[in-house]
């Protein structure tokens, strides 16, 4: 009931409705508001208009129509998926009263069932309420700030049923900040209630998200974003091709505000009303005006540069990609989209054509699972790794297109090559599977590439049968493993440290060369002598790996005979002996005269034409 100012008569005055909200918002009179973008003028206002947040909203339903409310929620996901507009309709649930309705009644309760505006909403709306204070935490990051909000929490709302502290980017707050914050956050007034928003939600500390209800916002898929999109589309009164708009939704990559922003964009570019036409649009929001706005390629075009790229075809993937450049693609955009074409091909050809994804045409779609059953698993998943290495390559070079024409190259002449498992095979004695070349298609020719090539069965590996008639490891198995099969045993001391070298094993075999004394070597046992220096455990590390290597048992016995020298030592002796030797040399000598700061390093023996030394 309100006074009428003329007569002086009480009487009922008309309550605010929906339609009157934008008017409200921005301060202007109906029929007279400035233009606001798409991102704020379509933000929801409740829960009925958040899109893609099904699992959030059917739970803080359901909790406000039980009573059990929290007193803390966290908020968090990707940018613009709508952490800030649930933050405030949030606050709107728990303040939501009619104009007229009597506190401490039944109908006095937070709700989430809006029946138009209430008699905060507008305010909330506008963040422009006294008792819900918003606040940047990227500005607002010290404890000071906390203790302001602190304080300000002991006083009861001053209009509204909750006092509500909405805190944006949260993981910005020092660590300070947060401690300030843990006991008021555990137990606060009952009039007090907290929501926090954050896109890193790995930086907020454990301590406060255990007193929250965290809510995970989710990307919003594709399809439902281009439903969003018609919609506004259509209250705008501009028009929209389909696939235009699924170009400006997978372009937003899952968050509404970035999809509206390039919706916004677009219309403005094409004409921004039906039958309005601006210079240079046609008053259709087209897929080639947003192809050129964003930069992108036209896709059936990226899946004939696919072909040519892996069907070995350099040149003319080449002249594509700069037909492409010159038709306003970006070189790394175009790396891009073929990196999500192969991705694509590769989801349909592990999980079937379901996989393809809603987000794709009919075309698109057919183009795929086509490229999917003419390429196999291990060809793409290089391809995919060869793209990714190149577009961190193409944006780090200071000429893009010759970066991106680059990849290109490398892909088409490595598009043939045998996978790693082909050459162990072939290594091992298996044949190795020759890919088909392009017979057909939009990269068809006498190609070099492997496409329309099938995932051929791997041969069995050949496998070797040692001396007891125990079957050993596949000859394809590397060396240090197959080993036990493929070695001889040693007949002489260095031919055990030839063997450790082998096997990889450079500790051991300097060990032997520089330590080890022989006394008596004999097949399965060996008598040495040692240092008092010498590693303890050295004779048992010294069988364990001989009778591993070699496949028999082995003894190692210590000897108190001197035994003869270690070989190292022998061989060391032995080239110092020859350099004494040429340094008697006269020609050597007098070359050695000749240039005083020269010096005899080293000799090596040379081996003869013949094999001999």
């Amino acid at each position: 009931m309100a006074k009428d100012e003329s007569t002086g008569d009480e009487s009922v005055q008309p309550q605010p409705t929906e339609a009157d909200g934008q008017s409200a918002l921005f301060g202007a009179e109906p029929g007279n508001i400035p233009y606001v973008v798409l991102a704020r003028k379509y933000r929801p206002e409740n829960f009925g208009d958040l899109i893609g947040q099904e699992a959030m909203v059917r739970t803080l339903k359901n909790a406000f129509a039980t009573n059990r409310i929290a007193q803390g929620y966290m908020l968090t996901g990707v940018r613009g998926v709508g952490k800030t507009t649930t933050a405030r309709i949030l606050a709107r649930a728990l303040n939501y009263a009619k104009d007229g309705q009597a506190k401490d009644s039944a109908a006095d309760r937070p709700t989430v069932d809006f029946d138009g505006y209430g008699i905060h909403c507008r305010e909330i709306i506008a963040s422009r309420h006294a008792d819900v204070i918003e606040m940047d935490a990227a500005s607002n990051t010290g404890v000071d700030n906390m203790r302001e909000i602190i304080e300000s929490a002991r006083y009861k709302p001053i209009l509204a049923r909750y006092k509500v502290y909405i805190i944006d980017e949260v993981h910005m707050l020092s660590k300070g900040a947060f401690n300030a914050l843990l006991k008021t956050l555990e137990e606060p007034p009952a009039h007090v209630k907290f929501i926090f928003a954050t896109t890193e939600i790995r930086k907020v500390p454990v301590t406060v998200l255990s007193r929250c209800q965290r809510f995970d916002l989710r990307r919003v898929d594709v399809p439902v974003l281009m439903k969003h999109f018609e919609g506004i589309v259509a209250k705008e009164g501009a028009q929209a091709e389909p696939d235009a708009l699924a170009l400006i939704a997978r372009a937003a990559e899952g968050s509404v505000r970035d999809g509206l922003s390039l919706l916004d964009q677009a219309i403005a570019s094409c004409g921004t009303r039906a039958g309005e036409v601006s210079e240079a649009g046609t008053g259709t929001v087209t897929t080639e005006a947003v192809r050129a706005m964003l930069g992108l390629a036209d896709r059936g075009r990226i899946f004939d540069l696919v072909e040519l790229m892996l069907g070995g075809k350099p040149g003319p993937a080449i002249l594509a990609l700069d037909a492409l450049h010159k038709d306003g693609a970006e070189p790394v955009q175009v790396l891009s989209d073929l990196a999500e074409c192969i991705h694509i091909a590769s989801r349909v050809k592990a999980a079937g054509a379901e996989a393809a994804g809603e987000g794709l045409s009919a075309e698109e779609r057919r183009r795929a699972i086509s490229l999917a059953g003419q390429l196999s698993m291990p060809l793409l998943a290089r391809a995919w790794q060869m793209l990714l290495k190149g577009i961190e390559e193409a944006n780090r070079a200071s000429n893009q297109l010759a970066a991106a024409e680059m990849v290109l190259i490398r892909l088409a002449y490595t598009a043939d090559l045998p996978s790693p498992d082909a050459v162990i095979r072939a290594l091992g004695g298996g044949a190795v599977a020759v890919p088909a070349r392009v017979t057909g298609g939009a990269g068809s020719g006498t190609g070099r590439g492997p496409l329309n090539a099938v995932d051929a069965p791997a041969p069995a590996p050949a496998m070797v049968v040692g001396g007891d008639g125990d079957v050993a490891a596949p000859a394809a198995m590397p060396r240090s493993i197959a080993a036990r099969a493929a070695m001889p045993d040693p007949r002489s001391l260095p031919e055990i440290a030839d063997l450790a070298g082998q096997m990889r094993d450079i500790k051991l075999k300097m060990l032997i060369e520089d330590l080890v004394c022989l006394v008596r070597f004999e097949p399965g046992r060996l008598e040495i002598s040692l240092p008092e220096d010498a590693p303890k455990g050295f004779t048992g590390e010294l069988t364990e790996k001989l009778a591993k290597w070699t496949g028999r048992r082995w003894i190692v016995a210590v000897s108190r005979e001197a035994g003869a020298k270690p070989i190292g030592v022998a061989k060391r002796e032995a080239e110092a002996a020859e350099i004494e030797r040429l340094r008697a040399n006269p020609t050597l000598k007098a070359v050695l005269e000749a240039f005083p700061d020269a010096s005899i390093r080293a000799v090596r023996l040379m081996k003869k034409d013949g094999g001999g030394q």
